[in-house]
Formats: C-alpha cells, structure tokens, sequence
C-alpha cells in the first residue's frame, strides 16, 4: 500500500541487489565509490541489524531519492528482493524515486519475460504461494516495469568503468537538489495533488505545458516549487528559472537565461556560450528535442520569453513538462496553452483556530493573500495586543511597503489607458455597477472595453454579477499611488474622494490644480463650501461627482469646460455654471439637487449625450440652454419643470423625441428646437398654456405639429423656414368644442419650408383666426416664399404636381402681383418661357359685405379646357386674402410643346366666386 504521507528524504541512493558475491566484489566497490564523493547510499549489510524485520527495508526504500536495482542470475530467487523492487516500483508510481536498472550479466529479456534463472525462479515461487498468486503476479508485474526502464548493462566489461560512469550519473542527477520552500505551509500538499490530476503527468507520449496564474502574492512561486520538488527526479533534466521577469528586462537579457537552461538540463561541467537569442533558441531545439525534462519559468510577462525559452513548436522530448507562473491570463491564453491553473495557490478561506478577535481582523485585512499573512504574521509574531490594533489601523490606510511593492509590478506593467481606469476603480468605484462605471469612463475618453478585460486578465479586477470587484489590499495599493502623487497638498493628487481633501481644495482658488476627478458620495449630509472660482484652475478635471452634501455657497458656480461626466444628487441649493467656448461635457445628473437658477450652462457640449431625468423635476430651473450639442439624443420623457421659462434644443441634431408635457407649464414663454431631428410635437404640446414663441427651423425631419397646437392661445410668433413641417388641417382638431385659432400670432415665418413636398396634392393652409396678423401681422416671409421660392430657376424643392393655398385674414393684395379688371386673364407664352414654366400664383381680396366659401379657377390651354381648380374650404372674412399656387400640370396636363403649331402658346384662366374685391396673377 502506498504511504499515506511523503517520507523525509534521508538516502541519496538505494542499492537492491542479489548474493554475497555481488556484495563482496561489484557492490561493495560501488558503494565504497559512491560513499567517497558524499553520496549518502543504503547497503544492507551496513545499515539492516541483525533481527531486524523486512520493514526497515520499505522505510529505508521511501526514505531515498534514488533506486538501484542490480538485476543478477540469482535475484529473483529472493522473495526479500521480489519485495523491494515492488516497493521501490510502487513509490515510483508516486513519483517519489528515480529508478535506475542495473542488468549485471543477465539480458534485460530474460528480466522482463521470465526467461531461464528468472523463469524457474518465479515457478519456484508461484508453486510455493499457492494461495498467495497475487503476491507474485506483484512481483512478476514489477520486475516487467523495472526492466523496461534505461539503466546499465554488463556482460564481461570493464567493471570500474561501469562504477565510474554509475557515479558520475548519479552524481549529476544528485546535483539537481529541490528548492527552498518555505516550512509550515498549511494546505499546499491538497493543492499539488489537485494540480498534479489536473496536468495529467503521468502521461509520456506528450509535452504538457501549464500556466500557474493569479495576481502578486498569492503564491504561484511556492506552489510551483513544491511541484518541482515533488517531480523533478523523475525526468532527464530539470530546470527552475526564478525571477524571469526581473531578469529579462529586454531580449539581450534572455541569453544568460538561455545559458543556465542549458547548464542545468544538460549537467554540463563547463557552460555552452550562447552568442546571441536565435542562436540559443536553435541550440536548445537541437540538443534537447529527445529529452524528458521538467523546466518552470517563474513570473513570465512577455511573449518574448516563452518564444526564447521554449518555442513556438516543442523542442523538448515526449513526456516534458513546462510550468510557468504568471500574473497575465491573456500571456497563457495567445501562447495556446490549454490546461491552466487559475484558482489561488492557497485556499482563501482557510479555518484556522483561533483565540482573539484580532487574528480574525488581521485574516480579514489579508482577505487570503498568502504574501499578506506572512509579512503581516512575521512582523506580529510576539508583539503586544495595542501594537497590533495600531498596526491594522495604520494598514487600513497605508498599505505595508513589502506587500504594496509586490502587487504594484502588476500596475506598473499597465499601458497609460489602463492605469487611469484602474486607479478611478481604485478611488471611487468598488463595489459599483460594471455597466455605469463604463459608461462614466467612456465619458472620460477611456477604453474601457479592452481596459476591463485586460485588468481582468491582470488579476487586478474582477466582475462578479455585475458588480466590479477589488482585492482589498490591491485597492489600497491604488489609492496608495495616488496619494504617492503628492503629500501634503491634495491639489497635486490627480483624484480626491476624501472629505477633507474635497474641501480643502474647494474652498479656495489658490494655484494651479492637478485634480482630474472628485467623487465624494458621504454617508452622512456633509456641508461643502465651494469658492465660486474653485474649478478654474482645475483645467484637467474630467469627472465631477457629489453626492450628500449642502453646498454653502449661493451665487454661480464656474465649471471648467473640459468637465465630461457630472452628477450632483442629494446636493443643497447651488448654480453651476460654464465658462464660454466649447465644452466636453458628455453625461450629467442633477437627481434632487435644488437648483436655484441655470442659464445656458450647457450650451456647446458637444459631446454631451444623456441628460438625466432629473432635469426635468428642477421646480427652481428657469432657463435651459443645451444649444450646440449635436451628439444629445438621450432627454427625460416628461417636462415638468413648473418655472422654466426658456428651452432651447437648437442645433442638437441627434435630438429625436419632444418630452410629454402631462400637466401645465405656466412659466415656459418660448422654446427653441431649430435643427433637430424631431419628427413631431406631441399632443400635450396645450399645456405650454403661456408659450409665446416656438422656433422650428431648419428641422432634419418633417415635423408633424398636432391639431392641439390651436390652444395656444399666446403664441406670437411661429417660425418654421426651411423646415418640412406637416401642419394641422382645422378639422383635423381631436376637441369641436374649443376655440380653433391662434388669436396672437404676430408673425408666421415659413421660407423655403417645403410645405409642397410634405402636404396633400390640395393642400389649404388657413389663418383665418390668427386676428394678430391682421394690424401686427408681417408678410414678407410669405411674399419671399411666393416672389422667390417659385421663381428660381432651380426648383427641386417644389412638388411640381401639388398645388397649394393659403387663406389670411385681412391685407392687401401684394405689389407684385399683376392685378386683373375683369373675371378672366389671358397670356401668350414662347417655347423659352413654356420650358421654365413652374405655375401661376394668384391673390385674390375679399371685398367687406360678406363672406365667401367657395373659388373656382378654370384653366384653358390653346383655348382648350384642361382643369377646374376648386377651393371650398377657404372661408375668407369680409378683408381676406387668398394666394393659390397653380402647378404647370394642372394647367396642360399631357401636352407638349412639340405638338403645337407656331411658336406660342395662350393660357387663360376665368375666376368664378362672389365678393372679390381685387385680383391678380403672378
């Protein structure tokens, strides 16, 4: 059976042999060899007293790391040495011994089949243990397997050479000892067990190759020591590469690597010179593809060393090992190395008995990390009960120098994208969501993508159900960095999350400041007195967060413009603002903050791109001004800012979707929404019960205005020019029973506003009710739209096929129209002037007696009737006004010029309606 725990190694050679001449002549003689130049070897006759039992043997057997056996004609015969070499064969199965044949006179056949002295031998015994054929199936099975190993063979050779060479081999296989491994390691025996399952080892027919990855000081070197020291004898070389990555600063450096590689595998008396790393990767391959050898590169971080140790193809013989240990997952992943120890070296959890409180505080403070428990217990270790409640305290702080330069090689090996993540997770955000803290970094001009990921893989994060994740001692080490920026004055640390440092620097506009980000979220309400110049001088802040505190000071608040990412809740009274030019800002958040007044704070943040909701409940808010920021498309659903008085969305082109106004806005006089790519207002629009003025040029979109918009009852002034806008027909109106018309409206702007393009083939655009426009009103963007829109040469914006009217409630009939004396009109157009043709426009003034309802223009071509234009839904009031566009296929429909005689054609239209005072034709 095997032992349940390793022995102490106390042989460096066993010696299992046969007969008293051997022990006399070539035995003696090589141990007496051996024994000259140290090497300490277990002979019978020296060390077996008489009386002693067979077991003293198997002790001595475990106890040795080396196995000779010397198979002679007579040793089968002996059930004590049957019993040895199945001992020594079963500790070999547990990787414990090296087991080296010595065939004296004998053909290894004649061992490993039974043949002649072996085959009588083993006949002997299987008669004599009738009863016991398991015993020597045993012995049978071991004596195969220890004659199918490399050894020695004599037949009638120079026996002293033999001894020579016997103690040279050993001799070098002696001088590769085990490495230091520090005593008392609780659990790491489970631990080698595991791995070992986990690596396969026993296979031959393969090199496996494993990585050994977690981050500083969770002891992936200790692991892979005892692992090494447990196996190394079992192969043909073995090598242990300490500290590759200290000692490979750039690839000259890998030479003296390569060299000891060699030295060591090869048990070389003098050492290969290697000239250069191609060099010494072809001599490696060369001399080492046959070989079975064990190599661990400890602390690999770069590529460059796996390709100069060990290859892109294998160039070590079947059955090699090759352990490396790491604190970068994504190294063992693009080398291809499939199998991979990712868990601690140590378990984390370890229940130990203890008996005060402390020792639990110190377990929790080193939260597993084996590095932690030791510096911390060996400085402990026989101190009195106040010096270690001091020294916790003082840890919790400032982290202890040993152990915070160890997890910093991680850090300091990150790019300049990396760190900066790493340390705003550090300070601020542990324990927070993943997908927020992307989003805030994002802002931050980070990538955060490819930064998490390679954190991850550095062991310096982790995401556990969507929380990210930081070892405790790591995340001092972090903010133990920062502090390192400067001592004694907080202005000069790139991050305050401290609520003395935030108010020492706020409180006070002295000198320039290093700051990039203040995250300071109290538990308590804090008061904050913030100078209204305090961020002036911090031109590198990025990243604004305060939450739980009152700010003291009243009047406005002067933010730096490269500010991208800004959240205030649960902040007291206070008016942030910006200084002009363009700005960065890029997410902002003012959930319950008490805003008392903000005037065009956000305008030119042109990466601005989320407003919070909360900027919709702001009661104090009066004026909001996000003009020019072209990248906003994400804005609360609802407006329900009672005194807002100003709203301006101009030029945010990605601004899609009008908030629901769902109850009444008193304060809001006028709102701007020029360039944007809304598609329509909605219904709740009647609730901007006192607007006065709505800008809508220049929208991306046609814009559909609902038939609520009839309630506004204060509107003066509506602009929508140069924008494609679907206005309400009035009986569109979802209310019969409220007063249609805007009864204020001062001056309607619609140039070049493609109505055309967007309205139905007879489309009546009535203002009738907007009585303002009868003594206030002005016309000349309407008379533009008439004089210039449909007389330019290039009319691409005209839908040539729909025709259009206008109906205003009193004025004159324009002086450029061509006025009319009588109810027809009658014209001669040349093939020049019939090929630019575009349409007629007519006016035509109501006189005072009565009111209209119906026009009727019939148009005749050549003489010839081509269509009556009828427009019943033009109601005019005694004074009104009617323009009607005619487009040119409502007045020659199929014809072609071509097909006429002559070099003219004669248009001619008749007018039929009641009560026209004037008329005329353009």
């Amino acid at each position: 059976m095997a032992s349940s725990s390793k022995s102490k190694k106390i042989y460096d050679v066993f010696l299992s042999f046969r007969g008293t001449d051997l022990r006399n002549n070539f035995v003696g003689h090589l141990y007496q060899a051996l024994h000259r130049i140290g090497i300490y070897t277990f002979l019978d006759s020296e060390e077996l007293k008489k009386g002693d039992q067979i077991s003293m043997l198997m002790k001595a057997i475990e106890e040795s790391c080396i196995a000779i056996i010397i198979f002679s004609e007579n040793y089968a015969s002996s059930t004590w040495c049957l019993e040895e070499v199945a001992k020594i064969m079963e500790c070999k199965e547990q990787k414990d011994i090296t087991v080296l044949p010595l065939f004296y006179k004998v053909e290894p056949k004649e061992v490993r089949r039974g043949r002649k002295s072996y085959q009588r031998a083993l006949a002997k015994h299987e008669s004599k243990f009738k009863k016991e054929l398991e015993k020597v199936k045993r012995w049978k099975k071991a004596l195969f397997d220890a004659s199918s190993l490399s050894g020695w063979h004599l037949n009638d050779g120079d026996e002293s050479k033999l001894i020579l060479q016997i103690v040279k081999d050993i001799s070098n296989r002696l001088d590769q000892t085990p490495m230091h491994v520090t005593k008392h390691l609780v659990g790491i025996e489970c631990q080698v067990v595991k791995l070992k399952a986990m690596l396969k080892v026993e296979s031959h027919n393969d090199v496996v190759m494993v990585g050994l990855w977690g981050q500083g000081g969770i002891g992936k070197t200790t692991l892979a020591k005892v692992l090494y020291n447990s196996m190394f004898r079992q192969f043909d070389g073995s090598c242990f590469l300490a500290n590759v990555r200290e000692t490979s600063k750039d690839s000259k450096d890998l030479v003296p690597l390569q060299e000891k590689l060699l030295f060591e595998i090869l048990s070389l008396q003098k050492g290969l010179v290697v000239s250069n790393v191609d060099t010494g990767i072809n001599i490696i391959q060369h001399r080492l593809h046959h070989k079975k050898v064990l190599l661990v590169l400890d602390d690999l971080d770069d590529l460059h060393q796996l390709n100069a140790l060990v290859g892109e193809d294998n160039r070590f013989g079947n059955g090699s090992m090759i352990i490396i240990t790491t604190r970068d997952k994504h190294l063992l992943t693009s080398y291809g190395i499939n199998q991979e120890h990712v868990s601690h070296a140590f378990s984390t959890h370890q229940k130990l008995e203890i008996s005060t409180d402390l020792v639990n505080s110190v377990l929790n403070h080193a939260r597993g990390l084996p590095l932690a428990l030791e510096v911390l217990g060996s400085f402990l270790h026989g101190r009195r009960e106040d010096v270690w409640e001091s020294t916790l305290k003082k840890y919790s702080k400032i982290p202890n120098k040993t152990i915070n330069d160890v997890l910093k090689i991680s850090y300091d090996r990150l790019e300049e994208n990396e760190k900066e993540i790493f340390l705003d997770i550090a300070c601020f955000f542990k324990w927070k969501d993943s997908e927020y803290i992307k989003k805030v970094l994002d802002s931050c001009n980070l990538q955060t993508n490819v930064g998490f990921d390679i954190l991850i893989e550095r062991c310096l994060i982790s995401i556990d159900y969507e929380l990210l994740q930081m070892h405790d001692l790591v995340q001092l080490m972090g903010m133990d960095i920062v502090r390192q920026e400067c001592h004694d004055d907080p202005r000069r640390c790139s991050r305050l999350w401290q609520y003395d440092d935030v108010a020492d620097v706020l409180s006070s506009d002295v000198g320039d400041c290093a700051v990039k980000a203040i995250v300071l979220k109290p538990l308590e309400l804090k008061e904050l007195s913030i100078h209204p110049n305090a961020f002036t001088k911090m031109r590198k802040l990025r990243l604004l967060i305060l939450c739980n505190v009152r700010v003291s000071f009243h009047n406005p608040i002067c933010l730096p413009n490269e500010l991208r990412w800004m959240e205030c809740t649960k902040c007291g009274p206070w008016i942030p603002e910006f200084s002009s030019g363009p700005k960065k800002l890029v997410g902002l958040d003012m959930t319950n903050c008490n805003i008392t007044g903000v005037v065009k704070q956000f305008k030119n943040c042109k990466n601005l791109i989320e407003a919070h909701g909360s900027i919709a409940y702001h009661d104090k808010l009066q004026v909001l001004h996000f003009k020019w920021c072209p990248e906003l498309h994400v804005f609360p659903n609802v407006l329900k800012t009672q005194n807002l008085r100003d709203l301006n969305l101009s030029v945010c082109s990605k601004f899609e979707r009008f908030p629901n106004i769902p109850h009444e806005l008193r304060g809001l006089k006028k709102l701007s929404i020029l360039h944007t790519a809304i598609k329509e207002l909605p219904a709740s629009i009647e609730n901007l019960v006192s607007l006065e003025i709505m800008l809508l040029n220049f929208c991306n979109n046609p814009v559909r205005i609902p038939s609520n918009i009839y309630k506004l009852q204060k509107l003066q002034w509506l602009r929508s020019s140069y924008s494609p806008i679907v206005f309400p027909k009035l009986r569109d109106s979802t209310d019969p029973c409220m007063k249609i018309g805007l009864p204020n409206l001062k001056e309607l702007e619609l140039f070049d506003c493609n109505m055309f393009r967007n309205s139905p083939a007879s489309t009546i655009f009535n203002l009738v009710e907007c009585e303002s426009l009868q003594t206030n009103g002005h016309l000349t963007s309407i008379n533009r739209w008439v004089s210039q829109g449909l007389t330019q040469v290039d009319t691409t914006s005209i839908n040539k096929e729909s025709s259009c009217c206008i109906c205003l409630p009193r004025g004159e009939m324009p002086k450029w129209f061509q006025p009319v004396e009588k109810d027809f009109v009658s014209f001669m157009a040349s093939k020049d002037l019939y090929d630019k043709f575009i349409g007629l426009v007519f006016c035509v003034v109501h006189n005072n007696e009565e009111k209209s309802h119906l026009y009727e223009f019939a148009a005749r071509f050549n003489g010839e009737r081509k269509n009556i234009r009828k427009i019943p839904n033009c109601t005019l009031d005694p004074g009104g006004i009617m323009l009607d566009y005619f487009p040119p296929s409502h007045l020659r429909k199929e014809d072609h010029f071509g097909q006429i005689d002559g070099s003219y054609v004669q248009f001619s239209l008749v007018l039929s309606a009641k009560g026209v005072k004037v008329w005329g034709f353009l």
